[in-house]
């Protein structure tokens, strides 16, 4: 069998090691440490985010985050429909409500209009969302301006989902520190790794503060161990987090080859009818985590994204459809939804091609030679 090709897979810069090394030499195994507190300080200078606690995940991130928003049993919190169930799994942890806002087509992030709507229509019911976490899907950046003023208009806590953003920009600043709290992830598959991992951003100290208490188990200040509130353990080790400290020196390499490696397919593939691809609006730079595109069988003879799915798992070649949108989960039957059905439309369509900055010469050339057998380029 040929070797395969990874959608995303880890790229390690070199200076990991020297980080991991200093912490087995001085004994910093244990969570916390100089790495992470190293770490968070990476993270700050590079995002403008005044503070960050680097946690064991971006869903983490994401629970704590509602927990710092006060979001309770019962409550609604609104949620991007077109993303990773970890978006919006942490709703139901806290025993709240998820309600589902469709895409627009500018971005495929949440629409301005419905984020409208689903707030309105819930403050006349008497249901006034506590919460929006908003996605920057696939490193695109959503519509901040817009969305950041409906939710500060109607007092809705906006916290953006930015796992997939890191690196990205929107005019000219980091996702992640509009709203009032950003989460990061770190998973192996993004574009900076620690293995697992993820962060909290805001500019509010306490919360960051709370926030890493609430982390720690809760533990009370005492010499003994007391707990006055439910805690997690969600905190990250500082081997993890130095390496996170290394791959932070090579985040903007990896995004250049990320956005070149898209160039290239766009090169490739643009003039074939029927596939199209994600463009970046003015203002809007994307990191381009993964490139996608969309396929209209309409227009390629038949073939559908299934097809050229398919044809690369033959090969060896990882590529997955989009996601599939949250209010057509089984997990979530019964949810609310916002919307006009382009996520469903996306997800029928589209497909992620590998995006692997390790992907070399001979290997771009086996991605290409399945487009040709499939006649869609020559």
């Amino acid at each position: 069998m040929k070797p395969k090709i990874y959608l995303s897979s880890p790229n390690m810069g070199g200076k990991e090691f020297e980080f991991v090394k200093e912490a087995f030499e001085t004994n910093w195994i244990a969570p916390l440490g100089p790495n992470v507190n190293g770490f968070e300080e990476d993270l700050q200078n590079y995002t403008g985010a005044a503070h960050a606690a680097a946690l064991s995940a971006g869903t983490a991130a994401l629970h704590l985050a509602l927990i710092l928003a006060d979001v309770k049993a019962g409550d609604h919190v609104l949620c991007s429909t077109f993303t990773f169930s970890a978006s919006a799994n942490p709703i139901v942890y806290q025993g709240a409500l998820p309600v589902f806002i469709e895409s627009e087509a500018e971005t495929w992030n949440a629409s301005p209009a419905f984020v409208e709507q689903a707030i309105t229509d819930l403050i006349q019911q008497g249901k006034k969302p506590k919460a929006f976490i908003l996605v920057h899907l696939y490193g695109m950046p959503a519509k901040l301006d817009e969305i950041k003023a409906i939710c500060d208009k109607h007092q809705v806590t906006l916290i953006e989902d930015a796992a997939e953003a890191l690196g990205s920009s929107y005019k000219g600043r980091r996702p992640g520190v509009f709203g009032a709290f950003g989460i990061l992830s770190f998973n192996g598959n993004k574009i900076i790794t620690t293995s697992g991992g993820g962060a909290l951003l805001s500019n509010d100290k306490v919360k960051i503060e709370k926030a890493r208490f609430l982390a720690t188990q809760a533990r009370d200040p005492a010499p003994h161990y007391q707990h006055s509130e439910i805690g997690f353990n969600y905190r990250m080790s500082n081997i993890c987090a130095g390496i996170g400290r290394g791959q932070m020196l090579v985040l903007d390499q990896r995004v250049a080859e990320k956005r070149a490696l898209h160039e290239w397919y766009v090169t490739q593939l643009a003039q074939v009818p029927g596939i199209t691809f994600l463009e970046e609006p003015e203002g809007f730079v994307s990191n381009r985590w993964l490139t996608c595109i969309l396929v209209n069988p309409a227009l390629t003879n038949g073939l559908s994204r299934e097809d050229i799915r398919l044809a690369m798992e033959k090969e060896n070649i990882e590529a997955r459809p989009l996601w599939k949108p949250m209010h057509l989960q089984p997990v979530f039957q019964g949810s609310s939804y916002y919307g006009d059905g382009l996520s469903e439309r996306l997800f029928d369509q589209g497909l992620c091609l590998p995006s692997d900055t390790n992907i070399r010469e001979e290997e771009k050339n086996r991605i290409l030679a399945v487009f040709k057998a499939l006649n869609l380029i020559r």
